[in-house]
């Protein structure tokens, strides 16, 4: 593959994935309320989505940003086990499969950016 093509789809990937944790971000700062009937379901606290949602805040501009490659890494960590423990949350409480792909969907798209991150600072410094 082209380096190039590499940097278009890493950067595309990245705004991408970005903006949907901005948007999910947003949601848990701002309390809506279809997060509330979420949290209720699954058992947790509504001020989990706070807490939650400033570092999904965090985790994106991390992710946007290219300077500082651990924090990044701990972003995508963090993301990881987000993505995870949303999956888990949803299969412990007997969800439907439908309602356990989104966090699973948005796990797999990670890796690929991760997968591209990595790709593209290989080409980048060459």
């Amino acid at each position: 593959m082209k380096p190039k093509t590499i940097k278009i789809i890493y950067w595309v990937l990245t705004l991408l994935f970005a903006l949907a944790m901005l948007g999910d971000a947003y949601g848990g700062i701002s309390k809506q309320e279809a997060g509330q009937e979420v949290m209720r379901h699954l058992g947790y606290p509504i001020y989990i989505m706070v807490i939650t949602g400033v570092f999904k805040l965090l985790g994106a501009i991390a992710i946007l940003q290219n300077k500082f490659k651990t924090i990044k890494e701990w972003a995508f960590a963090g993301f990881a086990i987000n993505f995870i423990g949303a999956f888990a949350s949803r299969a412990f409480v007997g969800d439907a499969a439908g309602l356990l792909m989104p966090p699973v969907v948005m796990l797999v798209i990670m890796f690929i950016l991760y997968y591209f991150w990595k790709r593209y600072e290989t080409v980048k410094n060459l």
